[in-house]
């Protein structure tokens, strides 16, 4: 009879232990947020003291001038896209050293052609990419090389998906902004169909407010991936949830008052999620129409060692200035990268010509023209 290897035992049961005491921690550590406050108190941090950076900067060749907007990014390729108001369909595919590999445009009116990218999602397990046509309400799945697979119809009670992630071999989950009653839902990638439907619970679906249309807060995500979870966020709901493997639901951060008795509401935003830090924003939903101004903001953060809430001021370690990082223009992006932000050339071409830069960045702005692609930084989680 062969025997079982008892080294091998003991490193299958740390690596299982870690990973329920990671999930453990995660779950547990339930915050009560009052979205009405402000935090005096602020502290000042280093990025790269909490987190990992990596830059790549985007090759820059004919054909492949682009302003750098990743959809997504796995861990061989980056899928880039313009960030305009004229849609021209290119989708512009990179290695992860950023060098150029193809541009793909598959737009037109045709039934193996979208009109519009909303957002694209990576599946580099199955070599696929999903391009959410919101004003057809489809899917259309193409290969890496621009070959149209299949397309599937959003669920016929969505107005439109807003939010989408690739969550596992089979899956994406997707959420709806407009439902009412099933606002996340797994959906199968061969056909569309419903695998799972999540309900988040809230009371009433805030669509008005004093009769007047709920005006956008800008880019935030309802979908967020952390350290193997999924963080669900419903803007009408007072408790963010976390989605375990199960597909149970766990309180993340619960919010008072509760949204569905204040006037005008205050939404929560989360921006970046750290072992250390949890960075989250409020917005107030006032607009004024005549001056076009409105939403204002607070921004500040949950320490999870001191357990308190804080102001914050974010510097990115490799300037040697005080360079300030918002935190609300970082994206999230999936397990291993926490959020994405572009980085623009002439901008780092000029901080290198004044002797700003130290490190990497400044090994890469002193190989950039004025006129080049963006640097696309990524902050991910550290190992």
């Amino acid at each position: 009879m062969r025997q079982t290897n008892p080294i091998l035992i003991i490193i299958l049961l740390a690596i299982v232990t870690g990973c329920v005491t990671e999930n453990k921690q995660i779950t547990d550590d339930i915050i009560t947020v009052d979205i009405t406050k402000s935090y005096s108190s602020k502290k000042e941090l280093i990025l790269q003291d909490f987190m990992d950076v990596e830059y790549i900067a985007l090759e820059t060749m004919d054909g492949f001038l682009n302003q750098g907007f990743v959809m997504d990014i796995g861990k061989n390729i980056i899928l880039v896209k313009n960030l305009n108001r004229v849609n021209d369909g290119d989708i512009f595919v990179y290695d992860r050293t950023g060098k150029a590999i193809r541009k793909i445009n598959r737009k037109g009116q045709g039934s193996e052609e979208y009109t519009h990218i909303f957002n694209i999602t990576l599946d580099e397990d199955n070599r696929e990419m999903f391009v959410n046509d919101v004003f057809k309400r489809k899917f259309f799945v193409y290969d890496l090389f621009g070959n149209f697979k299949r397309s599937f119809d959003h669920k016929e009670s969505s107005i439109f998906y807003t939010d989408i992630s690739n969550y596992d071999r089979e899956n994406l989950i997707c959420y709806d902004a407009y439902n009412k009653d099933i606002a996340f839902v797994l959906i199968s990638k061969l056909d569309g169909g419903i695998t799972k439907e999540i309900k988040i619970p809230i009371k009433e679906k805030l669509q008005q407010n004093n009769g007047k249309r709920i005006m956008s807060p800008g880019f935030y995500r309802s979908i967020i991936p952390f350290k193997g979870n999924w963080i669900l966020s419903e803007l009408s709901s007072d408790t963010v949830s976390i989605l375990l493997s199960d597909y149970s639901l766990r309180p993340f951060i619960i919010k008072t008052p509760s949204i569905q008795s204040m006037d005008p509401g205050v939404f929560l935003i989360l921006r970046l999620l750290s072992d250390h830090y949890y960075f989250i924003e409020t917005i107030k939903n006032i607009y004024d129409f005549d001056t076009n101004r409105g939403f204002p903001r607070t921004f500040f953060m949950y320490d999870r060692q001191e357990k308190a809430f804080f102001g914050y001021i974010v510097y990115n370690g490799d300037y040697s200035t005080k360079k300030e990082i918002y935190m609300n223009v970082l994206r999230p992006v999936n397990h291993e990268i926490e959020s994405w932000q572009d980085l623009e050339a002439h901008q780092l071409v000029e901080s290198y010509k004044k002797g700003e830069l130290k490190g990497k960045l400044k090994e890469i702005a002193a190989e950039l023209d004025e006129d080049d692609n963006p640097v696309i930084m990524l902050v991910k989680h550290k190992k």
